[in-house]
């Protein structure tokens, strides 16, 4: 049995992707910051297969627990970073477990032999730092693919920043190795939504369709999405987890990132959808999901089907 090593594989995408290994039958072992807060991945052991489930204690920026993690995965799934929006400290809470977390990943993964595939789960941010804004220069109907030019800038929320630059970190890596033993494949989920299969109330993903749903500003940043009626990109997150699996178990894809998209709606539109009434609108494609379609094979619900799952 093969075993699949999934770093923040008790998360909202995280818990997805560990179902999916487990039904196609692998061994999965899933990271944990806290071995003891046995709520945060309590929910896996009553997923279907789950005596191959092993839940290990992990901190990415602990060298040797990463090491120890890696020992005898042959695919890995790096989605262990950090995603909060509420920030106090950005270096702390932000850029150093996501960009030194890779740093360290990156070293780790080159030393420990029988890793033949390697997907690190990104975000859009990693292509456009103002998500869910346009890059700079664009407007809300154009539409972005993996062939534009990344954007970045110093004035986009910190974690937009941090994801950015840990993707920058991975190209690099691969730039530099060519002649590694085994595949890197990034994935850039826009914003995920759907159907959480545990009851943590400590998700971003489900926290924001919670506050969309129910017309929540708890700040002023939240508010903005409002008042302006912010266009969101979306994507389901079991699509999000096919996508990973998919592109873990295809070879020939070494050094790809894939945008993970369906259809953008304004807020307003989102939170009709949230409470199972029908979008004022029509939907938009602003961020392009033919690459992940034609090369993963993957059919991305529509936004419509991943909101009413919310609610389910």
């Amino acid at each position: 049995m093969k075993t699949a090593g999934i770093i923040g594989g008790s998360g909202f995408i995280g818990s997805h992707n560990t179902r999916k290994f487990l039904e196609e039958g692998y061994q999965v072992k899933v990271s944990t910051t806290d071995l003891s807060k046995e709520e945060k991945y309590q929910h896996l052991r009553d997923l279907p297969n789950s005596e191959n489930l092993e839940i290990v204690q992990l901190d990415v920026e602990n060298k040797s627990e990463l090491d120890d993690f890696l020992l005898g995965c042959e695919i890995v799934i790096h989605g262990g970073t950090p995603f909060q929006l509420a920030v106090n400290d950005p270096k702390t809470e932000l850029f150093d477990p996501t960009i030194k977390g890779t740093e360290n990943f990156l070293v780790a993964i080159q030393k420990t032999p029988g890793i033949k595939k390697v997907v690190i789960v990104a975000s859009v941010a990693a292509f456009n730092t103002n998500f869910p804004l346009p890059t700079g220069g664009r407007t809300p109907d154009d539409t972005f693919n993996e062939s534009d030019t990344p954007f970045f800038s110093e004035e986009s929320h910190p974690y937009g920043q941090a994801k950015f630059i840990a993707q920058r970190t991975v190209e690099k890596f691969i730039d530099t190795h060519s002649q590694l033993d085994f595949e890197i494949v990034t994935v850039s989920p826009v914003m995920v939504t759907g159907k959480s299969l545990s009851a943590r109330e400590d998700s971003t993903s489900t926290g924001i369709q919670f506050l969309f749903k129910n017309k929540i500003a708890p700040d002023a940043f939240f508010q903005m999405f409002y008042d302006n009626d912010i266009q969101f990109a979306l994507v389901d997150v079991a699509d999000v987890a096919e996508s990973i699996f998919q592109a873990a178990t295809t070879e020939g894809l070494h050094g790809n990132n894939y945008l993970l998209t369906s259809e953008t709606y304004p807020v307003s539109d989102i939170t009709m959808m949230l409470n199972n009434q029908e979008p004022a609108g029509k939907s938009k494609i602003v961020y392009s999901k033919t690459l992940a379609e034609r090369e993963l094979g993957v059919r991305f619900k529509s936004a419509r089907e991943s909101l009413a799952s919310y609610s389910a």
